[in-house]
């Protein structure tokens, strides 16, 4: 492994706000998937929170290998990439799950 990275302290508190933000963005999607607009849910609804929660998967996996010190900090980046990616397909999904727009 490449265990001669180690995360300075400004580096841990950004991917903890970057995470926390991210899983707590997922989370409330996931939720409105389900609950809104009404029970029961769309079958789209459901689609879309499976599309995202796979995504998410791949973003833990990553971020996995990366504390494990198996990915080069080079990835790190790709992996902000990954969380932006989601969390703009959160936002996208919850404005549709709400009818924004409409």
């Amino acid at each position: 492994g490449l265990k001669w990275f180690a995360p300075s302290r400004e580096d841990r508190i950004i991917n903890l706000v970057v995470g926390s933000l991210t899983s707590l963005l997922i989370l409330v999607t996931l939720i409105s998937a389900f609950v809104f607009p009404q029970l029961p849910p769309k079958p789209l609804n459901i689609f879309f929170a499976v599309c995202i929660s796979l995504s998410s998967i791949t973003a833990c996996i990553l971020i996995y290998w990366y504390r494990q010190g198996d990915l080069e900090p080079k990835f790190r980046k790709l992996i902000y990439y990954i969380l932006f990616s989601i969390i703009m397909l959160c936002i996208c999904a919850n404005l549709y799950f709400h009818d924004v727009g409409r």
